[in-house]
């Protein structure tokens, strides 16, 4: 199929940009355009105005300042994959990475873009959950911050207001002592996960758990922190007893209906073991302190 037929725009600056996104309620921004084109090519979207970003100055790029590793609008996933000083700043980024669809996909395809398209089974927004991260959003009014939990809303639904512009994606880096990892589950590599699981630990002095983030894709509306699974963990010992205790407890967390892919109780099951598998190796990269 073909798209609908829609205007195209290729400013060069943030300010036209947002000018034509706020003039006109049916257009849309394209960046790597690896989400958007497919879906356009459907007819599950059809702007009447796309907007392309990749002629602005000063959209790319990947920074580590302030605690945050600072993703420009235009930066491809590859990009963010191979970036070492990301990898050193949060080792998890690049282990979700690996499963974000195929390398042809990453290197076209946006980071800011695949957070903006919010698929609730999609791996970076996820991992904007797990570490705290959020988004920089330029609009007529200026320039906001949004938080990760208050960015994504709904499936493919985000809390960017009309006329705005997310020009950059802030992902916290891994605290000092703690240990991280990240799993998934999918019918073929390089799908959207039936679940996913991303996990950050750290220990206190007394050996037991502190901060401990866990957060999940795939079984519901959009990504989410699993606050239950996290309750348990913290202040416990991280045995094989308390691992258990938080699979049973993710359980809860699994709204996604019956589908094509799974049922409602094989993802529970499968978020369990994912839970289960992910803390433990988070934990254990805590100890060994890396």
């Amino acid at each position: 199929m073909k798209p609908a037929l829609f205007e195209y725009s290729a400013p060069t600056t943030i300010r036209e940009a947002v000018a034509l996104l706020a003039a006109d309620s049916g257009s849309m921004v394209l960046a790597g355009g690896q989400s958007l084109v497919p879906a356009m090519n459907l007819r599950l979207a059809s702007p009447s105005r796309l907007v392309d970003i990749q002629h602005i100055a000063g959209l790319t790029g990947i920074s580590v300042e302030n605690g945050a590793i600072v993703v420009k609008a235009m930066t491809r996933h590859r990009e963010l994959e191979l970036s070492e000083a990301a990898f050193k700043a949060n080792p998890v980024i690049r282990a979700a990475m690996a499963h974000v669809a195929h390398i042809p996909i990453r290197n076209r395809g946006t980071v800011v873009g695949s957070l903006c398209h919010a698929d609730a089974a999609a791996e970076m927004p996820m991992v904007l959950v797990l570490t705290g991260g959020s988004v920089v959003a330029e609009g007529p009014g200026g320039r906001r911050t949004i938080s990760a939990e208050d960015f994504f809303q709904f499936h493919m639904t985000t809390s960017r207001q009309p006329g705005e512009l997310i020009v950059e994606a802030h992902f916290p880096v891994l605290p000092a002592g703690a240990g991280a990892a990240f799993d998934e589950f999918t019918r073929r590599h390089g799908d959207y996960a039936i679940a996913a699981v991303g996990a950050i630990v750290a220990f206190g002095a007394d050996g037991r758990a502190k901060d401990v983030r866990v957060a999940t894709c795939g079984i519901g509306s959009k990504p989410m922190r699993l606050r239950q699974t996290e309750a348990l963990l913290e202040g416990s010992e991280v045995t094989a007893n308390d691992l258990a205790a938080a699979g049973e407890a993710a359980k809860a967390a699994v709204t996604a209906p019956d589908d094509m892919h799974a049922t409602t109780s094989y993802r529970r099951r499968v978020v369990a073991t994912l839970v289960r598998r992910v803390v433990e190796t988070a934990a254990k990269r805590a100890r060994q302190g890396r």
